[in-house]
């Protein structure tokens, strides 16, 4: 009798570990969940962006007047603003009326030029422009040099609702290996159909519901690793073109853990203003992942 006893204290005791543990997985979810809305909405989140203008060599003037090369049509911006002058892999703003855009907080006269982006390895130098409630920023993409454009009023940030999820469900943290890379980059191309080459961090092994499956992982020299993925819900009720997630970094023998829950929409989920990569061949899983986030919009 004594021994009964015992074990069912063992059982229950164990069954309120279990609850515990899947209660701290779901806020700890919640938690990461929030961090990920918040920063959709910064400024410089996703959510706001309204513009992406990809400059040709040579003069291109910018405004709301149609017949500008950057064209953006909204009456609160100015007809004719300024121009960006691209030689080589090099920009120089001119701008074009008395009151003119910020680069950098500072103003400048009409007709004053400035040299706003130089290519030297990263887009960390571009200069920041604002004009009242709109903020913009020189970008390169591979062989191209646009601007990417944002309205801090876009109805798509002030309309915006938030993301449908599927429940947070403890099966979908599941344990998993990273075997080291046979190469030293993956071949991941974008929306843009450029194909670029990303640093390998190896193959994640792991199984769900018994059948083993693999994810080329990317390490974007981040305190954690970057997988592209698509699934059997992909165009479905999750983002056609496949969704992120991040994984920690694995131990010594290469143990790590992949949380689907936390899978996340790309940005071109939300905006037709970003350049996102796509899945690669062999991350397209031949499973339902129903967990992480669902489809939204109609990019």
């Amino acid at each position: 009798m004594k021994q009964l006893v015992a074990l069912l204290s063992l059982v229950i005791i164990s069954g309120t570990v279990s609850a515990q543990n899947s209660q701290e997985h779901k806020k700890s979810v919640e938690e990461w969940h929030q961090k990920r809305i918040d920063n959709l909405k910064e400024e410089d989140g996703w959510l706001n962006l309204e513009g992406l203008f990809w400059l040709h060599q040579g003069v291109n003037t910018f405004g709301s007047d149609a017949r500008s090369d950057c064209y953006y049509n909204n009456p609160n911006f100015p007809t004719y603003l300024g121009d960006f002058i691209l030689k080589g892999d090099s920009v120089v703003w001119v701008n074009q009326i008395e009151k003119g855009a910020l680069v950098n907080k500072t103003a400048y006269s009409k007709g004053k030029t400035v040299t706003v982006f130089k290519w030297d390895g990263t887009n960390e130098q571009a200069a920041v422009f604002n004009y009242n409630r709109f903020k913009w920023v020189v970008i390169k993409r591979e062989d191209k040099i646009g601007i990417r454009f944002r309205n801090l009023d876009a109805t798509t940030l002030t309309g915006f609702k938030g993301i449908e999820r599927f429940p947070v469900d403890a099966k979908w943290k599941i344990k998993a290996v990273l075997e080291k890379p046979q190469e030293n980059f993956l071949m991941i191309t974008n929306v843009l159909g450029q194909t670029v080459s990303s640093k390998n961090a190896g193959k994640l092994l792991f199984e769900i519901n018994g059948t083993k499956y693999t994810l080329d992982v990317i390490d974007e020299s981040g305190p954690n690793l970057f997988i592209v993925f698509a699934d059997q819900t992909s165009g479905k009720s999750t983002y056609g073109a496949g969704r992120f997630i991040d994984i920690p970094k694995p131990d010594s023998d290469g143990n790590t853990v992949i949380d689907f829950n936390k899978a996340y929409n790309p940005p071109c989920a939300f905006t037709a203003f970003a350049t996102c990569p796509l899945p690669p061949e062999q991350n397209r899983l031949s499973v339902k992942i129903e967990a992480g986030e669902k489809n939204y919009g109609h990019h």
